[in-house]
């Protein structure tokens, strides 16, 4: 089978972007691959009894031709796909990434180039336009004063490679000015799911209390249903769909006041476990894995403030249980991001958050849409709990010079927490607690096509 016949769904979302559900051209395609593991479970024959089946029947009548009697649900585990999704708000790559089970990526505000980027306007008037385009024109504006900024500040020493250089500078660059996008720039990302938790998240996400979102899960929905008919259908029940909308449109955004700006909530951790099995806690090497059994141990669970922008960092993290933030004024703009500009461009800065911000608050919007105008390094109201396998993973990963300095600087906070709790029972966590500095290596982390040999 050639490239140019593979049937990818493409479906168009109104503000420019689209859906794409990627046909591999696999011969046994996701659902069917799914169905023979069924038939697996409920024969001896062997696989070759039911590839024969699949053969007779080809593989798009093949789940079809099934009753399932006891649902699709385990089913829908054992196939995947992968959908694309462009042209949308960070609000809904947000959502969309809001699941435990989420695995994929999304465009890195390091590689788009925002001189041109679409920015989602639901809106759609003069005026609010305008905001959009000042937060991009500050953003510009920033990126190039900063690039020389940094270079002034942190010249290339003669053993660093100056492309690798240049690459760092502007990472540096990027992290300082991303503050300054508003939420509703857009961004693509992909979306790799098992077909049981595809439908799953879809069933919350079409009501989500962004139309935006909802339209997105909507496309989706029906590019999987014309994709894999077997595995999707439009089927609603009243009072599951009822009680979806009831919650998420009261209790899907967090924002509850914190009395400070990090504090430990709760602490249930059951420290005779960690004891009794104490080599394994305390003989953990670097770069190692805690097991997995040590979560039975209980739960903590953090209250801090971050920036929005690095929000998007830290929920990447699935095994800890995150609450989604809703952007607001209320908590500030992160001081950090102000505090590496230079004194002209600072004041600036300043001026322009002001005006911005009551630009917005003139547009009198419910405080949802709101979040589409408001910069991304206004510091958010964030919730984590975890096990200590999954929090010691979060710190050491997110305590380490190459992240962004507002996270890692919560990173390091837990980790103090943790090792003052458990440090006598024998707990050590691995971080890098030296103070923020411009990091040369920062100019690795790039995907690059290789030169041909």
């Amino acid at each position: 089978m050639a490239l140019e016949d593979l049937k990818h769904v493409q479906k168009a979302l109104p503000d420019g972007g689209k859906v794409v559900v990627l046909d591999t051209g696999a011969i046994i395609g996701p659902e069917s691959e799914a169905m023979l593991q069924a038939l697996h479970s409920r024969s001896l024959g062997g696989i070759d009894s039911h590839l024969q089946k699949l053969a007779k029947s080809g593989s798009e009548r093949f789940m079809s031709i099934f009753y399932v009697g006891y649902g699709h649900k385990s089913i829908g585990d054992c196939g995947s796909v992968t959908i694309f999704v462009e042209g949308v708000s960070m609000l809904v790559a947000k959502a969309i990434q809001q699941y435990p089970l989420y695995n994929g990526q999304e465009a890195s505000t390091r590689y788009i180039d925002y001189e041109h980027q679409v920015f989602i306007d639901p809106v759609g008037t003069k005026t609010s336009k305008a905001i959009l385009e000042d937060w991009r024109s500050f953003y510009l504006e920033g990126i190039a004063t900063m690039k020389d900024e940094l270079k002034r500040r942190h010249p290339r020493l003669d053993d660093e490679e100056e492309k690798i250089y240049e690459k760092a500078i502007n990472a540096r660059a990027f992290d300082i000015m991303r503050g300054f996008l508003p939420a509703g720039s857009s961004t693509n990302l992909a979306w790799h799911t098992e077909l049981r938790h595809a439908a799953d998240h879809l069933m919350t996400l079409r009501h989500h209390p962004l139309a935006e979102v909802r339209t997105v899960a909507e496309t989706i929905e029906a590019a999987l249903i014309e994709k894999y008919p077997n595995s999707f259908s439009d089927k609603r029940y009243e009072k599951t769909e009822a009680y979806n909308d009831r919650w998420m449109k009261h209790d899907y955004y967090f924002d509850e006041k914190i009395a400070r700006d990090f504090m430990l909530e709760r602490d249930n951790i059951d420290h005779s476990i960690l004891r009794a099995h104490k080599t394994a806690f305390a003989k953990r090497p670097p770069m190692t894995d805690m097991p997995k059994f040590f979560a039975s141990a209980g739960t903590m669970r953090f209250g801090f403030l971050l920036d929005f922008g690095s929000f998007r960092d830290i929920q990447r993290h699935r095994a800890v249980v995150q609450r989604m933030p809703l952007i607001t004024t209320q908590h500030g703009f992160e001081p950090w991001y102000l505090e590496q500009l230079p004194d002209t461009l600072r004041q600036k800065a300043e001026k322009t958050i002001r005006k911005q911000l009551s630009s917005v608050r003139a547009l009198k919007l419910t405080r949802e849409v709101q979040q589409y105008y408001l910069p991304m390094g206004l510091r958010v109201r964030c919730q984590l709990t975890g096990d200590l396998p999954a929090l010691t993973y979060l710190i050491e990963r997110r305590a380490r010079l190459d992240v962004h300095p507002t996270l890692r600087i919560v990173a390091l906070k837990m980790g103090k927490v943790l090792d003052k709790r458990f440090g006598r029972d024998g707990l050590k966590l691995y971080m890098e607690e030296t103070g923020d500095r411009f990091n040369y290596a920062r100019g690795k982390q790039d995907i690059v096509e290789r030169k041909s040999v």
